[in-house]
C-alpha cells in the first residue's frame, strides 16, 4: 500500500500594484530575488497617471487594489508607485494591519551618499515631489544639501504609450534632464518606478559622468526581508510560481509592454469591473 504524498503548500503569494506599467520594475525585480513565489500585478492604467490626480483619489484607488489583492490571497502588499506611497502607504498601513506593506520612494539617500560633487537631481512625478512624505524624507536626508527636484510632468504617460500630443518620449526625456544637465548634478535619482523602463535614454540624455539611482532592487530586498521564511522555503519544484497581471485598461497594451520587460512567463488578463469603476 503506497503512501500518498503530502500536499504541496501554495507559494507565497505577493500584490503588486502601481497606476500603470511602471511597476513591472520593481515585479521583475521581486522575481530575480524571489522566483518561487507567486505574483499579483495591478496595473491601474484607466486612472494613470496618478500625478495628475488629487490626494483623496490616490487613497481611493490604492486601498481598493489593496483589498482586491489581499481578497485574492495576497500575503505581501507593494506598493511600486512613488505617488501612491507618498500619499496612501500611511493610511494602508493603518487600516490593514498587520499586513506587510512594502512601498517605493525616490533613492535620495543612495543618491547623496554617491554624489562626489554634492548636486543631486531627482526626476519624479509633481505629485510625488509636492507630497508631505516626500517633503519629511526632503527634510530629513538633505537638510543643506543642493538638491534639484524635476517634475517630470507627462513623462509616465508617454512610457504608458500616451505621449501628449506635440510630444514624443525622446523630447519629453531631453526636456527633463536638460536643467539637471545645467545644475551641474552628478547623480540623479529615479523617483517615479516608470523612469528605470527607459533607463539607458535618461542616462544618454543626461550625458556621461552622471550616475542614475533606480531602487527597485532595493524594494525587492526589503520585500524578501518582510516576507520572512515564507519566501526563502517555498517550493519551486513544480516549476516556476504563476505571475498574474490584470489591467484596468487595455489589455493588449499591458501584454504587449510585459512582453517587452519581463523575461519570466505571466498570464494578462483584464480587472474586475469593480475595480474599473471610478469612485465618485
Amino acid at each position: 500500500m503506497s503512501i500518498p504524498e503530502a500536499p504541496t503548500a501554495a507559494p507565497l503569494r505577493i500584490g503588486v500594484f502601481d497606476s500603470g506599467v511602471g511597476g513591472l520594475s520593481v515585479l521583475r525585480a521581486i522575481h530575480a530575488r524571489l522566483p518561487q513565489v507567486a505574483l499579483h500585478y495591478v496595473a491601474d492604467t484607466a486612472h494613470a497617471p496618478y500625478g495628475d490626480r488629487d490626494e483623496a483619489l490616490i487613497r481611493q484607488r490604492a486601498e481598493s487594489i489593496a483589498r482586491h489583492l489581499i481578497d485574492q490571497g495576497a500575503q505581501v502588499l507593494v506598493i511600486a508607485c512613488n505617488t501612491a506611497t507618498a500619499i496612501a502607504i500611511d493610511t494602508l498601513r493603518a487600516e490593514l494591519a498587520p499586513m506587510p506593506i512594502v512601498g517605493v520612494e525616490p533613492g535620495l539617500r543612495p543618491a547623496l551618499a554617491r554624489s562626489r560633487n554634492g548636486r543631486v537631481g531627482v526626476m519624479a512625478t509633481a505629485a510625488t515631489l509636492r507630497s508631505r512624505r516626500f517633503r519629511a524624507l526632503l527634510d530629513r536626508e538633505a537638510a543643506g544639501r543642493d538638491v534639484h527636484l524635476q517634475a517630470c510632468v507627462g513623462l509616465a504617460d508617454a512610457i504608458e504609450g500616451a505621449a501628449p500630443a506635440g510630444g514624443t518620449l525622446p523630447m519629453l526625456i531631453e526636456r527633463h534632464c536638460r536643467p539637471l544637465r545645467e545644475a551641474g548634478v552628478d547623480t540623479v535619482a529615479l523617483g517615479c518606478t516608470h523612469y528605470p523602463l527607459v533607463r539607458e535614454a535618461i542616462e544618454q540624455a543626461l550625458g556621461a559622468g552622471i550616475e542614475v539611482i533606480d531602487t527597485a532592487d532595493a524594494v525587492a530586498a526589503q520585500v524578501q526581508r518582510v516576507a520572512g521564511p515564507a519566501a526563502s522555503t517555498a517550493d519551486s519544484s513544480g516549476g516556476p510560481a504563476p505571475c498574474l497581471l490584470q489591467t484596468t485598461g487595455d489589455v493588449q497594451q499591458l501584454q504587449r509592454l510585459a512582453a517587452r520587460w519581463l523575461s519570466f512567463p505571466f498570464a494578462v488578463e483584464p480587472a474586475p469591473p469593480a475595480l474599473i469603476t471610478l469612485a465618485a
